[in-house]
């Protein structure tokens, strides 16, 4: 199995565009969506691109169940990855029915 990392790419609308990569250094398939190297990706008219996040795996099949899990989460779940608050992260997990019995009461 090869290496491989899965990312998200800030676009300049503001958008979160979730990829995954084979290879040991992810910044070569970002260098590509910056250059715009395929021009029907997500990605081509949404440069210029910013790395936020990624994450390396030992194995390209485990990269790709994490990256489609990604791609399904909505946009506040993938800005509290994107920082790093796994507090967060595990709260919008959450069914939203849930989540309203969990905040304080005012």
């Amino acid at each position: 199995m090869q290496n491989a990392f899965v990312y998200i790419l800030e676009c300049a609308d503001g958008s979160y565009y979730v990829g995954s990569h084979r290879g040991s250094d992810v910044s070569v398939r970002v260098s590509e969506h910056q250059a715009g190297t395929y021009r029907d990706a997500y990605t081509f008219t949404r440069r210029p691109v910013k790395l936020v996040w990624s994450e390396w795996f030992s194995r390209f099949d485990n990269a790709v169940v994490v990256e489609r899990q990604i791609k399904g989460w909505n946009r506040a779940k993938k800005q509290a990855l994107i920082r790093g608050d796994y507090d967060a992260l595990q709260f919008l997990a959450k069914r939203p029915s849930a989540r309203d019995k969990t905040q304080p009461s005012s």
